[in-house]
């Protein structure tokens, strides 16, 4: 009998088929069958072949029918669920007769009725158990056994009669999940199915839904860890939902619910929707969070520690190291780690740069160029703890020693970098070497004390008279005192007490490259932003103290949405220059800022353009402007999820991102349909985007 399948084991009945025979009496449980009036039969032990195949053919057959099976059966299996629905005989007026019948006035005026008869509330009566469970999972297990007020009825039976998706497959999963830690086994759910059987007057035995409850765990628990969650069994919900929409008749093939289980599901409304994934764990979310941030900080430790311990073995075994001990090996050690961080500090803030670096996937997707400014911040920290232990090391240990040795150690020793002269410690000071290095230190104070939160954003916390001479210029003016900084620290290391040797003194080899690289960035951005006069095409007061501005779009200019511009007005400052989001799209044949007045450079162009606008002046002042440059913001083409959170005037890279993708669905559509034989178009990708959300 070729092309005929053969059963050597009885047929089963389903879990489906289980619960939707002879229901009992009860209002609730006829609720259950009222929704099914068919019982599907299908092969769950059956070996399954083909006559004449051969048997490892016939065996492959079998397991992917057999697995066809398992899938189908367990999703009927929770095809009982659908009874919840409140679409039984019993209306809210029925319940509230039967609740005026055992409701009593308790401690407050309302009247209620006890836990325990709920069951009788909703006709549940000869089935206690059950309604317990069901009042226990519709509270959620906090407080279940509390008093009932009319009011508190009418939400429990509102409740189950929401027929929705999430609101059914939350019943389920809490009346399954007694123990309230978001995990269901095995156990759970044969207990159910035990329970819903002896409410509906069904005979199930305890093998019997041992089986039902294996067939569920199979087809959920993929990774066999012995339990399923929420997120797993919205996703069996969901084929029940569309095996439900598909079969109209109760004999229907395996391969058609199974096959719909793969992949991609679509529920009963035609709205598409992904299979649910387990959510991840704690460490798995901060590793993806953190890991770019994490081997970055990695390789710079490493980095600073191999150079200190290579320097610090180095001068362990110099002369030097009679006369002043461990500090010497010490203070060179951490004076190599300055090298390498006072050359590493030039890289974060090569604006030009990093936006070129950002168009690179393979770069991109491993260096988090979005904590640029974080990481220069990181190095200054290094670089204070490097002045700390080298510089301390020397006036505090290796000075003194020198100025207090022994002349006879001094002479066999250290005595030719010093002239053959026994130097006092007032006398080590005003060397060239360390007066180079005390100016380097009292630079580099001042620098990073400007740089500081409070200083910078000229806190109120500080004194009035040093608010006066804080703020943002304050800052920006004191970065720039870098550049003597770097012109000590090259004298500083061309005049060392120890050695004479050329090529030990490397400090230029560290420093060449980043410093010719921010050199020509700034001489760059010079050039570029003179000629990126913009005349201001119009200007606009906006609530909040807003001002927005439209300007001309230079000639060549491109950028992508969530990128930044600089600005600078001369009227005001020729050296100041403030970030600000653009808020045009990169189809836009202009440039448009959104400036809200948050500081002194803000207030002062917020009037300037304020009195031009209202005397309607038809000069406006000039303004120069420098860019564009990369930001996190512009990352959201890397994702196909994209949730566009802002507060405020911090909202304003979405409005770029916004115009992007709406211009991206204006392209979609005029493509459609100057394409009109490619097939109907059911939904519309903003961007390559599967979901986009602003808040």
């Amino acid at each position: 009998m070729d092309g005929l399948v053969k059963s050597q084991v009885p047929h089963e009945r389903s879990l489906l088929a289980l619960f939707k025979s002879s229901p009992s009496s009860s209002s609730l449980s006829s609720s259950f069958s009222s929704s099914w009036t068919s019982e599907v039969v299908l092969q769950t032990r059956s070996k399954i072949r083909r006559e004449g195949e051969p048997n490892n053919v016939a065996d492959l057959r079998s397991e992917q029918t057999r697995s066809h099976i398992i899938e189908n059966e367990a999703i009927q299996g929770v095809g009982f669920i659908n009874g919840i629905d409140g679409h039984s005989g019993m209306e809210w007026k029925d319940l509230e007769k039967r609740f005026d019948q055992v409701a009593r006035t308790g401690s407050g005026a309302e009247p209620v009725v006890t836990w325990s008869e709920f069951g009788f509330c909703i006709g549940m009566h000869s089935s206690p158990e059950f309604a317990n469970e069901l009042l226990r999972a519709l509270r959620r297990g906090k407080g279940w056994k509390s008093n009932i007020t009319k009011t508190d009825l009418y939400h429990l039976w509102f409740r189950m009669k929401d027929n929705s998706f999430n609101s059914r497959m939350r019943i389920f999963f809490d009346m399954c999940n007694r123990n309230k830690d978001g995990r269901i086994t095995e156990t759970d759910i044969k207990q159910t199915i035990l329970l819903t059987a002896s409410t509906n007057k069904l005979s199930v035995t305890h093998d019997e839904a041992e089986d039902y409850a294996s067939l569920i765990m199979k087809f959920l628990d993929k990774k066999n860890k012995g339990y399923i969650e929420i997120s797993q069994m919205g996703s069996l919900f969901k084929a029940t939902n569309l095996s439900n929409s598909k079969a109209h008749s109760p004999m229907k093939q395996v391969s058609s619910v199974g096959s719909s289980t793969h992949n991609v599901l679509h529920n009963t409304s035609g709205d598409f929707c992904e299979e649910q994934q387990e959510p991840m764990s704690r460490t798995e979310v901060l590793f993806r969070t953190y890991w770019r941030r994490a081997w970055i900080v990695l390789v710079w430790l490493l980095a600073c520690l191999g150079l200190f311990v290579w320097k610090f073995v180095q001068y362990r075994h110099r002369s030097g190291f009679e006369v002043m001990g461990y500090c010497l090996p010490t203070a060179k050690g951490a004076a190599e780690t300055l090298k390498l961080n006072m050359a590493l500090v030039l890289l974060p803030v090569c604006r030009n740069t990093i936006t070129w670096l950002r168009k690179h996937r393979p770069i991109n997707s491993v260096v988090p160029f979005n904590d640029n400014i974080n990481f220069h911040k990181l190095i200054a920290g290094g670089i204070v703890v490097g002045v700390i232990l080298h510089g301390g090391t020397h006036l505090a240990c290796d000075f003194p020693r020198i100025s207090e040795s022994d002349k006879s150690i001094f002479r066999q020793t250290i005595a030719a970098g010093f002239g053959y002269h026994r130097p006092t410690y007032t006398q080590i000071l005003a060397t060239t070497e360390v007066a180079s290095g005390i100016g380097m230190v009292v630079l580099m104070g001042i620098a990073f004390a400007l740089a500081a939160k409070w200083p910078r954003r000229r806190s109120p916390v500080l004194p009035v008279s040093l608010r006066r001479v804080t703020g943002y210029n304050t800052f920006w003016y004191s970065h720039h005192l870098f550049v003597l900084v770097y012109a000590l620290l090259i004298i500083h290391s061309m005049f060392l007490f120890l050695t004479d040797k050329l090529m030990e003194k490397t400090t230029w080899m560290y420093i060449a490259f980043p410093v010719l690289l921010y050199a020509g960035e700034r001489i760059f951005r010079a050039i570029r932003s003179g000629s990126y006069e913009v005349d201001i095409l119009k200007a606009s007061i906006c609530p909040g103290k807003v001002l927005y501005l439209k300007m001309q779009k230079p000639e060549g200019f491109k950028f992508h949405s969530g990128m930044y511009i600089f600005i600078q007005c001369p009227q005001i400052s020729p050296f100041e220059w403030h970030p600000f989001s653009l808020t045009s799209g990169p189809q836009d044949d202009y440039l448009s800022v959104h400036i809200r007045t948050l500081g002194d450079w803000s207030y002062q162009i917020y009037d300037l353009f304020q009195e031009a606008v209202l005397s309607r002046s038809k000069g406006c002042p000039k303004l120069y402007i420098d860019g564009p440059y990369g930001s996190a913001a512009q990352d959201h083409v890397k994702y196909d999820i994209l949730v566009l959170i802002g507060l405020g005037i911090g909202a304003t890279p979405f409005i770029s991102i916004l115009k992007d993708v709406v211009k991206g669905v204006q392209t979609t559509q005029n493509d459609h349909t100057m394409q009109p034989n490619k097939g109907s178009i059911k939904s519309i990708s903003l961007l390559g985007y599967k979901r986009a959300k602003l808040f």
